[in-house]
Protein backbone atom coordinates (compact mmCIF):
# COMPACT_ATOMS: atom_id res chain seq x y z
CA UNK A 1 0.00 0.00 0.00
CA UNK A 2 1.37 3.43 -0.84
CA UNK A 3 2.49 5.52 1.63
CA UNK A 4 1.13 9.07 2.62
CA UNK A 5 3.30 11.81 3.54
CA UNK A 6 1.59 14.96 4.88
CA UNK A 7 3.73 18.42 4.69
CA UNK A 8 2.39 21.69 5.84
CA UNK A 9 3.47 24.55 3.77
CA UNK A 10 3.68 28.17 5.75
CA UNK A 11 2.50 31.77 3.82
CA UNK A 12 4.34 34.48 4.43
CA UNK A 13 3.17 37.93 3.31
CA UNK A 14 0.86 36.08 0.32
CA UNK A 15 3.53 33.41 -0.66
CA UNK A 16 4.91 30.43 0.63
CA UNK A 17 8.23 30.30 2.45
CA UNK A 18 10.94 28.22 0.67
CA UNK A 19 10.77 26.02 3.32
CA UNK A 20 7.39 24.93 2.63
CA UNK A 21 9.08 23.37 -0.87
CA UNK A 22 12.01 22.10 0.92
CA UNK A 23 9.73 20.09 3.08
CA UNK A 24 8.12 18.74 0.42
CA UNK A 25 11.18 17.38 -1.44
CA UNK A 26 12.56 16.07 1.96
CA UNK A 27 8.76 13.84 1.67
CA UNK A 28 9.71 12.66 -1.60
CA UNK A 29 13.50 11.76 -0.04
CA UNK A 30 11.66 10.09 2.99
CA UNK A 31 10.03 7.49 0.77
CA UNK A 32 10.20 8.51 -3.11
CA UNK A 33 6.94 5.87 -3.75
CA UNK A 34 4.25 7.99 -1.04
CA UNK A 35 1.78 10.42 -2.09
CA UNK A 36 2.96 14.10 -0.73
CA UNK A 37 0.12 15.52 0.39
CA UNK A 38 0.19 19.61 0.87
CA UNK A 39 -1.52 21.24 3.50
CA UNK A 40 -1.85 25.16 3.64
CA UNK A 41 -4.22 27.07 6.06
CA UNK A 42 -5.04 30.60 6.43
CA UNK A 43 -6.86 33.27 4.31
CA UNK A 44 -7.28 33.65 0.30
CA UNK A 45 -4.45 30.72 0.00
CA UNK A 46 -6.09 28.40 -2.51
CA UNK A 47 -4.50 31.17 -5.14
CA UNK A 48 -1.31 30.10 -4.10
CA UNK A 49 -1.78 26.72 -2.87
CA UNK A 50 -0.90 25.09 -6.85
CA UNK A 51 2.88 26.56 -6.35
CA UNK A 52 3.00 23.35 -3.71
CA UNK A 53 1.99 21.25 -6.87
CA UNK A 54 4.55 22.38 -9.02
CA UNK A 55 7.30 21.97 -6.42
CA UNK A 56 6.63 18.27 -6.20
CA UNK A 57 3.49 17.87 -4.24
CA UNK A 58 0.65 15.54 -5.84
CA UNK A 59 -2.81 17.03 -4.15
CA UNK A 60 -2.70 19.87 -1.77
CA UNK A 61 -5.32 20.31 0.66
CA UNK A 62 -6.46 24.43 1.86
CA UNK A 63 -8.59 25.25 4.66
CA UNK A 64 -9.87 28.59 4.53
CA UNK A 65 -10.82 30.83 7.27
CA UNK A 66 -10.43 34.64 8.51
CA UNK A 67 -9.36 32.65 12.05
CA UNK A 68 -6.67 31.03 10.38
CA UNK A 69 -5.58 34.53 8.78
CA UNK A 70 -2.86 34.99 11.35
CA UNK A 71 -1.34 31.82 13.26
CA UNK A 72 -2.77 30.92 16.68
CA UNK A 73 -1.66 27.21 18.20
CA UNK A 74 -5.23 26.48 19.25
CA UNK A 75 -6.58 27.05 15.72
CA UNK A 76 -3.95 25.30 13.94
CA UNK A 77 -3.85 22.37 15.36
CA UNK A 78 -7.77 21.37 15.77
CA UNK A 79 -7.61 21.59 11.89
CA UNK A 80 -4.15 19.97 11.41
CA UNK A 81 -5.72 17.28 14.00
CA UNK A 82 -8.57 16.89 11.84
CA UNK A 83 -7.08 16.55 8.39
CA UNK A 84 -4.51 14.55 9.92
CA UNK A 85 -7.19 12.20 11.29
CA UNK A 86 -8.91 11.68 7.84
CA UNK A 87 -5.68 11.70 5.78
CA UNK A 88 -4.27 9.02 8.08
CA UNK A 89 -0.30 9.88 6.77
CA UNK A 90 2.64 7.82 7.79
CA UNK A 91 4.69 11.31 8.23
CA UNK A 92 4.34 14.66 8.64
CA UNK A 93 7.16 17.41 7.46
CA UNK A 94 7.44 21.08 8.21
CA UNK A 95 10.23 23.35 8.45
CA UNK A 96 11.81 24.23 11.91
CA UNK A 97 10.43 27.56 11.82
CA UNK A 98 8.53 29.53 14.80
CA UNK A 99 5.36 28.18 13.73
CA UNK A 100 6.82 24.30 13.27
CA UNK A 101 8.52 24.52 16.89
CA UNK A 102 5.16 26.01 18.12
CA UNK A 103 2.98 23.55 16.87
CA UNK A 104 4.95 20.29 15.72
CA UNK A 105 5.21 18.84 19.99
CA UNK A 106 1.85 19.79 20.41
CA UNK A 107 0.42 17.80 17.80
CA UNK A 108 2.95 15.10 17.92
CA UNK A 109 2.20 15.07 22.05
CA UNK A 110 -1.56 15.06 20.75
CA UNK A 111 -0.70 11.79 18.38
CA UNK A 112 1.68 10.17 20.54
CA UNK A 113 4.10 9.91 18.19
CA UNK A 114 7.41 11.02 17.64
CA UNK A 115 9.00 13.99 16.41
CA UNK A 116 12.50 14.91 15.21
CA UNK A 117 12.75 18.46 15.11
CA UNK A 118 15.67 20.48 13.22
CA UNK A 119 16.33 18.01 10.80
CA UNK A 120 19.37 18.69 8.04
CA UNK A 121 19.43 15.85 5.93
CA UNK A 122 18.21 12.71 5.58
CA UNK A 123 19.96 9.13 5.52
CA UNK A 124 17.72 6.24 3.80
CA UNK A 125 14.37 7.52 3.88
CA UNK A 126 13.83 6.99 7.69
CA UNK A 127 17.21 8.37 9.56
CA UNK A 128 17.55 12.01 10.23
CA UNK A 129 20.45 14.08 10.98
CA UNK A 130 20.07 17.17 13.58
CA UNK A 131 22.71 19.01 15.13
CA UNK A 132 23.13 18.81 19.20
CA UNK A 133 24.92 21.27 21.50
CA UNK A 134 24.86 24.14 19.90
CA UNK A 135 25.64 22.74 16.15
CA UNK A 136 29.32 21.20 17.85
CA UNK A 137 28.16 17.91 17.27
CA UNK A 138 25.36 15.64 15.26
CA UNK A 139 23.31 12.80 16.11
CA UNK A 140 21.32 10.53 13.84
CA UNK A 141 17.76 9.59 14.84
CA UNK A 142 15.33 7.52 13.45
CA UNK A 143 11.79 6.66 14.52
CA UNK A 144 11.15 3.18 13.99
CA UNK A 145 7.56 2.76 14.33
CA UNK A 146 4.56 4.64 14.10
CA UNK A 147 3.92 8.07 12.65
CA UNK A 148 6.87 9.84 11.68
CA UNK A 149 6.78 13.94 12.31
CA UNK A 150 9.73 15.83 10.85
CA UNK A 151 10.61 19.34 11.16
CA UNK A 152 13.56 20.51 8.63
CA UNK A 153 15.95 23.46 8.81
CA UNK A 154 15.45 26.10 6.32
CA UNK A 155 18.31 25.94 3.47
CA UNK A 156 19.63 22.79 4.07
CA UNK A 157 17.20 20.17 1.81
CA UNK A 158 16.86 21.83 -1.56
CA UNK A 159 13.74 21.88 -2.81
CA UNK A 160 12.77 20.09 -6.06
CA UNK A 161 12.85 22.37 -9.30
CA UNK A 162 9.59 23.86 -10.18
CA UNK A 163 7.28 22.40 -12.57
CA UNK A 164 5.47 25.18 -14.25
CA UNK A 165 3.20 23.35 -16.47
CA UNK A 166 2.19 21.44 -13.70
CA UNK A 167 -1.66 22.23 -12.96
CA UNK A 168 -4.40 20.84 -10.54
CA UNK A 169 -5.01 18.93 -7.61
CA UNK A 170 -5.96 21.34 -5.07
CA UNK A 171 -8.80 20.46 -2.90
CA UNK A 172 -10.97 22.52 -0.74
CA UNK A 173 -10.93 20.83 2.73
CA UNK A 174 -14.26 21.55 4.87
CA UNK A 175 -13.58 21.99 8.36
CA UNK A 176 -15.47 24.11 10.81
CA UNK A 177 -12.85 26.09 12.78
CA UNK A 178 -14.53 26.28 16.51
CA UNK A 179 -13.70 28.84 18.96
CA UNK A 180 -10.39 30.27 19.33
CA UNK A 181 -8.87 30.55 23.31
CA UNK A 182 -6.29 32.63 21.72
CA UNK A 183 -7.35 36.09 20.14
CA UNK A 184 -5.03 37.82 17.78
CA UNK A 185 -5.92 41.59 18.85
CA UNK A 186 -3.35 43.16 16.72
CA UNK A 187 -0.16 42.19 14.74
CA UNK A 188 2.98 44.54 14.18
CA UNK A 189 5.38 43.40 11.77
CA UNK A 190 8.70 44.13 11.56
CA UNK A 191 9.05 47.01 8.80
CA UNK A 192 11.64 45.87 7.27
CA UNK A 193 11.37 44.65 3.61
CA UNK A 194 14.34 43.06 3.62
CA UNK A 195 15.57 39.35 2.62
CA UNK A 196 14.05 36.72 5.60
CA UNK A 197 16.90 35.82 7.82
CA UNK A 198 16.28 32.55 8.41
CA UNK A 199 15.95 31.84 4.35
CA UNK A 200 18.46 34.09 3.10
CA UNK A 201 21.19 32.20 1.13
CA UNK A 202 23.89 35.27 1.74
CA UNK A 203 23.84 36.88 4.97
CA UNK A 204 25.84 40.08 6.32
CA UNK A 205 25.89 39.74 9.78
CA UNK A 206 27.77 42.43 12.36
CA UNK A 207 28.97 42.54 16.32
CA UNK A 208 29.80 45.29 19.13
CA UNK A 209 33.00 46.40 16.51
CA UNK A 210 30.22 48.64 14.14
CA UNK A 211 30.33 50.87 17.23
CA UNK A 212 27.05 52.36 16.21
CA UNK A 213 23.36 52.05 15.14
CA UNK A 214 24.54 54.32 12.17
CA UNK A 215 27.01 52.42 11.07
CA UNK A 216 25.18 49.30 10.10
CA UNK A 217 24.18 50.91 7.41
CA UNK A 218 27.76 49.86 6.00
CA UNK A 219 26.09 46.12 6.06
CA UNK A 220 22.70 46.94 4.65
CA UNK A 221 24.38 48.07 1.78
CA UNK A 222 26.69 45.10 0.96
CA UNK A 223 23.87 42.82 2.07
CA UNK A 224 21.82 44.90 -0.94
CA UNK A 225 24.35 44.39 -3.69
CA UNK A 226 24.51 40.89 -2.58
CA UNK A 227 20.60 40.40 -2.08
CA UNK A 228 21.71 39.13 1.09
CA UNK A 229 20.26 39.82 4.43
CA UNK A 230 21.45 42.00 7.61
CA UNK A 231 22.09 39.91 10.92
CA UNK A 232 23.85 41.22 14.29
CA UNK A 233 24.98 39.54 17.56
CA UNK A 234 23.43 39.72 20.92
CA UNK A 235 25.82 42.31 22.26
CA UNK A 236 25.17 45.18 18.91
CA UNK A 237 21.55 44.07 19.76
CA UNK A 238 21.88 44.98 23.57
CA UNK A 239 23.96 47.66 22.71
CA UNK A 240 20.76 48.58 20.88
CA UNK A 241 22.89 49.19 17.01
CA UNK A 242 19.87 46.87 15.78
CA UNK A 243 16.40 45.21 16.54
CA UNK A 244 16.68 41.72 18.46
CA UNK A 245 14.67 40.67 15.48
CA UNK A 246 18.14 40.76 13.47
CA UNK A 247 19.74 38.50 16.26
CA UNK A 248 21.81 35.36 15.52
CA UNK A 249 22.43 32.83 18.22
CA UNK A 250 21.98 30.21 20.35
CA UNK A 251 18.98 32.75 21.89
CA UNK A 252 18.11 34.36 18.68
CA UNK A 253 17.60 32.63 15.01
CA UNK A 254 19.56 29.58 13.49
CA UNK A 255 20.98 30.20 9.73
CA UNK A 256 22.41 28.29 7.13
CA UNK A 257 23.09 30.34 4.32
CA UNK A 258 25.76 29.60 1.69
CA UNK A 259 27.87 32.57 2.44
CA UNK A 260 27.75 34.40 6.06
CA UNK A 261 30.21 37.58 6.29
CA UNK A 262 30.86 37.80 10.08
CA UNK A 263 31.50 41.62 10.59
CA UNK A 264 33.43 43.52 13.70
CA UNK A 265 32.07 40.07 15.40
CA UNK A 266 33.97 38.44 18.12
CA UNK A 267 33.00 35.06 17.61
CA UNK A 268 31.13 34.35 21.25
CA UNK A 269 30.40 30.56 22.05
CA UNK A 270 26.24 31.87 21.74
CA UNK A 271 26.33 33.32 18.42
CA UNK A 272 28.63 30.66 16.96
CA UNK A 273 25.77 28.28 17.75
CA UNK A 274 23.42 29.99 15.32
CA UNK A 275 26.06 30.26 12.33
CA UNK A 276 29.07 27.78 12.40
CA UNK A 277 27.07 25.61 9.85
CA UNK A 278 26.87 27.81 7.77
CA UNK A 279 28.31 27.05 4.06
CA UNK A 280 31.09 29.58 3.58
CA UNK A 281 32.10 31.81 6.13
CA UNK A 282 34.07 35.21 5.92
CA UNK A 283 35.61 36.96 8.87
CA UNK A 284 36.44 40.88 8.69
CA UNK A 285 37.81 41.68 12.22
CA UNK A 286 41.20 43.75 13.35
CA UNK A 287 41.94 41.18 16.12
CA UNK A 288 44.10 38.59 14.41
CA UNK A 289 43.31 36.33 17.49
CA UNK A 290 39.62 36.60 17.36
CA UNK A 291 38.36 33.69 17.76
CA UNK A 292 35.50 33.73 14.56
CA UNK A 293 38.43 32.80 12.84
CA UNK A 294 38.79 29.65 14.17
CA UNK A 295 35.65 28.58 12.23
CA UNK A 296 36.16 30.64 9.28
CA UNK A 297 37.04 29.74 5.81
CA UNK A 298 38.46 33.00 4.60
CA UNK A 299 39.92 36.02 7.60
CA UNK A 300 40.33 39.54 6.26
CA UNK A 301 42.33 41.21 9.38
CA UNK A 302 42.06 44.89 9.19
CA UNK A 303 39.57 47.96 9.67
CA UNK A 304 35.90 47.28 8.50
CA UNK A 305 35.44 50.69 8.15
CA UNK A 306 38.08 50.61 5.45
CA UNK A 307 36.88 47.05 3.78
CA UNK A 308 33.41 46.56 3.84
CA UNK A 309 32.93 49.88 1.73
CA UNK A 310 35.73 48.66 -0.31
CA UNK A 311 33.87 44.75 -0.23
CA UNK A 312 30.56 46.47 -1.08
CA UNK A 313 32.01 48.38 -4.65
CA UNK A 314 34.15 45.67 -5.74
CA UNK A 315 30.87 43.34 -6.11
CA UNK A 316 29.01 46.04 -7.31
CA UNK A 317 31.24 45.83 -10.09
CA UNK A 318 30.94 41.96 -10.42
CA UNK A 319 26.84 42.11 -10.01
CA UNK A 320 26.61 44.91 -12.45
CA UNK A 321 28.73 43.35 -14.88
Amino acid sequence: MMAKHLVIGEISNGAFRNVSFEAVAAAKMMDESAEVVGVVLGESVASVAEEMVQHGADRVLTVESEKLKEYTPDGYSQVLMEIIEQEKPDAIVMGHTYIGRDIAPKIASKLGSGLVSDAVAIEGGSTFIRPIYSGKAFEKVAIEEGLQFVTIRPNNIPALEKDTGKSGNVEAFNVEVKDLQTIIKEVVRNTSTGVDLSEASIIVSGGRGLKSEENFKMLEDLADVLNGAVGASRGACDAEYCDYAMQIGQTGKVVTPDLYIAVGLSGAIQHVAGMSNSKIIVAINKDPEAEIFQIADYGIVGDLFDIVPKLTEEFKKVVVS
